[in-house]
């Protein structure tokens, strides 16, 4: 497949979910999904409440669709649906019960992290038994590879959990998760398309970043919807599919940089705090940091896209 159709599959995807999009919001109020705001965090959120979320059912669908029509339909492309998909239900289950039982918590924390080890622990056994250079993972800016053997299931087993959740933690401003992952998803078309020969992983990327910039339509400030947390872990499980099924799990800290930023401010800032009892940052995680520091909410979101851009060019240099 050439870019061309690479550009075809985007503009699916990104079709589908503008088509969708009017469709699917009359629903969301129907059904009164609508986000609670935390009174805690910046103040100029609290006009967000009642704002319809679960919106990433809309790129979700779009992703799918597009990919069942668009790619050539192999295991691959199934393992990758069923990591996008299966993290989806996860964080579906979870806005759900917050949601409709209103309940503070959703998913009890050993109910999702159960969930998430039999959906990495499937997405890493498949490629540990089905890829002959699966445990043979590539040393970002080097020409070397670094073989896992028999550890390379709980080594992916936690670097897919630990993705999808830093992808879940970046989604709290307007078209930032979303933004962030288009940008991502670019990167990994180019490297499974020159460097992995993987059109059916570049096709899947395609279509995730058409679904993305469809989804900005909706959600770029002042949102129409919020993703929740049904979007952002399947915007993780997509991201780390691209990685795992291309065997480049180690880029993702390097292109994904910002997810990790973000995970990371959250784990500092709860350990210090229990520690000392006091704060590193003023809010965690790092965007509302900068909210706090007074930066308007677009500025915060258009810098950290600038931040996505570059990172990105830095994991071409470090991975083709």
């Amino acid at each position: 497949m050439d870019i061309k159709n690479l550009t075809i599959t985007m503009l699916m995807a990104f079709i589908i979910v503008v088509i969708i999009g009017p469709i699917f919001l009359p629903i969301l109020h129907r059904l009164k999904f609508g986000q609670t705001v935390r009174d805690d965090g910046p103040q100029t959120h609290l006009a967000k409440n009642g704002t319809p979320t679960m919106g990433g059912i809309m790129f979700m669908i779009a992703i799918t669709i597009t990919v069942l029509f668009r790619a050539k339909l192999d295991s691959d492309i199934f393992v990758g649906l069923v990591c996008m998909l299966g993290f989806g239900l996860v964080g579906f289950l979870d806005d759900f019960i917050i949601i409709k039982m209103r309940r503070s918590l959703g998913l009890k924390p050993w109910q999702k992290i159960a969930m998430q080890f039999v959906i990495s622990g499937y997405v890493a056994f498949y490629q540990y038994t089905s890829s002959p250079a699966a445990s043979k993972i590539m040393i970002p800016f080097t020409d070397k590879f670094i073989d896992l053997g028999i550890l390379y299931v709980p080594i992916i087993m936690f670097i897919i959990i630990g993705t999808v959740n830093a992808v879940n933690l970046t989604d709290g401003l307007d078209g930032l998760a979303s933004g962030i992952t288009a940008v991502v998803s670019t990167f990994f078309v180019a490297f499974a398309l020159f460097v992995a020969k993987d059109v059916a992983v570049a096709t899947f990327a395609a279509a995730t970043i058409g679904g993305c910039i469809g989804f900005l339509v909706f959600n770029v400030n002042p949102a129409k919807v919020f993703m929740g947390d049904t979007g952002s872990m399947a915007l993780g499980g997509a991201v780390v599919a691209f990685a795992v099924l291309t065997n480049s799990v180690l880029l993702i800290p390097i292109v994904g940089g910002i997810y990790f930023a973000e995970a990371l401010s959250v784990i500092i800032q709860v350990t210090y705090f229990k520690k000392t009892g006091k704060r590193i940052f003023k809010m965690a995680p790092l965007h509302h940091h900068f909210e706090q520091c007074g930066w308007p909410e677009t500025k915060v979101v258009f810098i950290f896209w600038i931040v996505a851009i570059i990172l990105a060019w830095i994991g071409v240099v470090a991975g083709f």
